[in-house]
């Protein structure tokens, strides 16, 4: 009878703390188009599949009146479940509780679930939303953020790390995300910033409205601090559900393998990259044309636009991308580019995934903005990401590798594993003509007729060197393949380097050029 009796309390004081801040609070998130942090994680995971853990844990600050403040579950839902099955650990940030502001207690939850995560090497998954530190708590509420951001570092390249921003995160909680590896953002529900729209009118006196100053679209299309942009937080769980299924557990395994399939019929590979090499064309759709189902998961799809990153499987195993977009300048690489490519670069290396790398650029951008801009150091970044990778790295140049361009995109020189070329590819220091215009100067300038002769000294120079021959002849590139042969040659690169071993120096660690 007396057990029967504690477990009526139990079950008691589990609904009362299964309420958050109160319906009255639940139903004024709601009214913002936002569920419930229960609702969200239940939404994410497995049916059925979620523990909760410090359900009971309450906040012991004493100042300015806290300690008659009741804050249930210190305003944030901890615990582990599956997605397809694959076990994560997950946090919740709940709103309805003291704005999600986190605290001391709120902290040590936190923590206490990433650690757990890194113990157990199992992917992380934080939902926030929050209105930053508890005031009322001082720097215990820094101490806090501190104790995060040192477990975020810990656990990079051990197990993947995955940030949803489904409400306000401000301050020094922005950190948080910025050091995991994938960070999901809603359109009109998330918001990141260092500083406000109070502070930036009161400093400076300019207006801005918190969704110009860190909104979605803001961190999606100019900033790059978020790599999945969705119209609903059912689409945003739907997207990070996909990624589970691309990636493993942790840096000890692979990820689950799939049953192999053809590519769809209707991405035929003959016919998507024109015979022009001034044309356009979307090098998604060549990638489609070689991977499993035609399905590719792109990352990062609205910013730097002039490269293109992402997951596919090829023969049910998954395999990252990146390629170079003729869409958008051409494929050059930039700053921003750089930066994208040479993070996801490192994010596969890290994790067991294989790298294909698909060519088509005229080199690095020009200019003086670009170099104002660090172009430089970016670009450097792109060299090191590739030269560092020790898993299975393989290219295909399609058409234009020159200069700088060519030896960054996972050359040969870079310890590239296979090297693939298609019979229209150009590799080499420039384009035909800047080559033959500087190369022929004083001929064309002294012609009778000068653009004849230039346009004569441009294919001499096509055929001597803006062709992938050269580059086979010295070994650079292992084959000259037709377009339809891309996909039956990189599933056999891949099946041979299945058990590549690579031993680098021994050393405490490398310096990138952050």
């Amino acid at each position: 009878m007396a057990l029967q009796s504690k477990i009526r309390e139990l079950k008691e004081k589990r609904e009362k703390l299964l309420l958050g801040g109160g319906e009255q609070a639940i139903e004024k998130q709601k009214a913002l188009g936002k569920r419930t942090a229960r609702e969200r994680i239940m939404s994410l995971l497995d049916d059925d599949s979620f523990n909760e853990y410090d359900l009971f844990v309450e906040h012991d600050a004493r100042d300015f009146d806290m300690d008659k403040k009741s804050l249930p579950t210190d305003g944030v839902i901890i615990g582990t479940g599956t997605i397809y099955g694959a076990p994560v650990a997950v946090f919740a940030q709940d709103f309805t509780v003291a704005g999600g502001s986190l605290g001391l207690m709120h902290s040590r939850k936190i923590t206490k679930i990433m650690d757990h995560a890194l113990k157990m090497r199992v992917p992380l998954i934080g939902i926030n939303d929050s209105g930053g530190a508890r005031i009322q708590e001082g720097v215990n509420s820094l101490a806090g953020y501190g104790e995060i951001f040192f477990r975020n570092t810990i656990s990079s390249g051990v197990i993947p790390q995955i940030s949803v921003i489904l409400g306000p995160c401000a301050g020094g909680a922005v950190y948080s995300p910025a050091l995991t590896d994938f960070v999901f953002v809603v359109d009109n529900i998330s918001k990141m910033f260092i500083t406000g729209p109070e502070v930036i009118k009161t400093v400076l006196g300019e207006e801005v409205s918190m969704e110009d100053l860190g909104g979605a679209r803001v961190h999606s299309e100019i900033t790059g601090n978020a790599h999945f942009f969705a119209s609903s937080e059912e689409e945003c769980f739907d997207q990070i559900k996909k990624l589970i299924t691309f990636i493993p557990w942790n840096n000890s395994r692979k990820a689950r393998p799939f049953e192999p399939a053809e590519p769809l019929e209707k991405f035929n590979i003959n016919k998507i990259v024109p015979d022009d090499p001034t044309l356009p064309y979307d090098v998604r759709d060549v990638i489609r044309a070689v991977v499993d189902k035609s399905d590719f998961f792109e990352i990062m799809e609205l910013y730097a636009k002039n490269i293109v990153i992402g997951f596919g499987r090829m023969g049910g195993k998954t395999t990252g991308f990146v390629a170079n977009q003729p869409l958008e300048m051409a494929g050059v690489l930039d700053v921003d580019s750089s930066d994208k490519a040479a993070r996801f670069i490192r994010f596969c290396d890290s994790f067991n995934i294989p790298i294909i790398t698909l060519v088509d650029l005229p080199g690095y951008m020009p200019g003086v903005d670009q170099e104002h801009a660090g172009v430089i150091r970016h670009g450097a970044k792109v060299l090191y990401a590739y030269s560092e990778a020790t898993v299975p790295k393989l290219t295909v140049i399609i058409r234009k590798a020159y200069g700088g361009g060519y030896i960054a995109m996972s050359s040969r020189h870079l310890r590239a594993d296979f090297v693939f070329a298609w019979p229209a590819a150009e590799i080499a220091v420039m384009g035909p003509e800047g080559a033959a215009n500087i190369i022929f100067r004083k001929e064309i300038m002294s012609s009778d007729d000068p653009d004849g002769t230039r346009r004569q000294k441009i294919e001499e120079y096509k055929q001597k060197f803006a062709n992938p021959y050269v580059a086979a002849s010295r070994g650079y590139v292992d084959a000259v393949i037709e377009p339809s042969e891309t996909r039956k040659f990189l599933l056999h690169s891949l099946a041979v380097s299945e058990n590549k071993m690579i031993q680098l120096p021994e050393k405490k660690h490398g310096l990138p050029p952050f």
